[in-house]
This record gives structure tokens, sequence and C-alpha cells, in this order.
């Protein structure tokens, strides 16, 4: 199964903490994780048995300040985005958003394949699959 998220790719956040010390997910990455569930519905994923794969590739908006010639490096694939959110942030906020939707829980996914992107429309690309 293959599915698009629209939109800036997002890293999962650093939990929060109340005055009592109760730990919580921030509401943006709350929000993502949403999102990610209900695209991958939208795509008509089935919740998976078995080891599971999944592929990542998440592309970021190209700068608006980038010349010609970083351009071309981009369009050649040999300027990567060295940004923020962090690539096993990114991952993490992915494999929770499927997290008993495309499987059961997440430990059944034995393999993940990531990588980063420009692109004139920021998104991410996600492929589920059974691990053979």
């Amino acid at each position: 199964m293959i599915f698009k998220i629209g939109g800036q790719p997002q890293g999962k956040g650093r939990p929060r903490f109340t005055r009592s010390g109760h730990a919580f997910t921030p509401q943006a990455t709350r929000d993502y994780e949403k999102l990610i569930a209900e695209e991958y519905k939208a795509a008509k994923g089935d919740t998976l048995d078995g080891y599971i794969k999944v592929n990542i590739k998440a592309y970021y908006k190209i700068p608006k300040a980038t010349s010609k010639e970083k351009r071309g490096m981009i369009e050649r694939g040999l300027l990567k985005p060295a940004v923020k959110p962090d690539i096993d942030n990114v991952i993490k906020a992915i494999l929770d958003g499927l997290n008993g939707v495309a499987y059961h829980d997440d430990n059944q996914v034995v393999y993940v394949d990531a990588e980063k992107f420009y692109a004139d429309e920021p998104c991410v690309i996600v492929e589920v699959s059974h691990y053979e």
C-alpha cells in the first residue's frame, strides 16, 4: 500500500510534562499522527498481520532563496535537505501514526527505509507492505 501525506514532513515531538510530572504528546504531533492514519484509511489500506516493511520518502519544500546553481544540484539529486526534523523523528511519527491502523502494533515493523529529498510540493510518500 502506497499513500501520500500532504504538507511539510513533521517529526515526532518530544513529550511534554505537566506540573505534576505526567507526560503527554504535544497537540501538533497528535494531529499529524491522526492525519497519517486518515490518509492511510483513505487509500483503502488494510490492517496487516505478520512482519511489516515501511519505506518513507520525505519531500521538503525547496527554500525560496535557493540559487539557480543549488536548484540544479537539487534536480540532479546532489543536494539533500539536511534540515529539521531529523529523519528518525519523521520515522517515529509515521510509525506511531500507522500503529493500530496499518498494523496491530509497531513491534511488527522489522524493516524501515527512509530518505529525505527536496521538491516543489512538500509531502511524505509512505509504502507499507509485508516483509518477506
